[in-house]
């Protein structure tokens, strides 16, 4: 596999089908989809057949935070060590940077990720709570 900083137009497809088979992405439109990779830096891992393998995104000011977002891994490569080598990845990269944080978002019913990612040396902030509006409330809110 080989490390990716953009995506074709079939891994962009892709990326869409693997958004399509996890719960917490459903629904996603590929004109989204295209319109959040350019808001972001997106890194991908690609197979010999140039097939994405696995994914994900970061955002923020790359001073003091980095938030990492969507780490996904298509169906065929899960297990075999490509979600903790691109967070690893990600990583250096954030303290090749000097960013003074690298954090993401876990459930806490998500037992299995929790444990993984308390193995590679994460922190899991249960005092910490995510604020979202959405949909109506956000419109409302938007509109004062």
């Amino acid at each position: 596999v080989r490390l990716v900083h953009s995506l074709t137009p079939a891994q962009v497809g892709e990326l869409h089908a693997f958004y399509d088979d996890v719960w917490w992405a459903k629904g996603r439109s590929r004109d989204g989809i295209e319109r959040m990779l350019g808001r972001c830096l997106p890194f991908g891992f690609v197979d010999g057949a140039d097939h994405l393998a696995a994914f994900a995104r970061v955002v923020g000011d790359g001073v003091y935070k980095a938030t990492i977002f969507d780490v996904i891994v298509a169906p065929a490569h899960r297990g075999s060590g490509l979600g903790k080598a691109l967070l690893e990845h990600l990583g250096a990269l954030a303290v090749a940077r000097g960013c003074g944080r690298f954090e993401w978002s876990v459930l806490d019913w998500n037992r299995n990720a929790i444990d993984f990612y308390e193995r590679m040396g994460a922190t899991v902030m249960a005092d910490w709570r995510i604020c979202r509006l959405s949909g109506e409330e956000l419109a409302r809110f938007g509109r004062g």
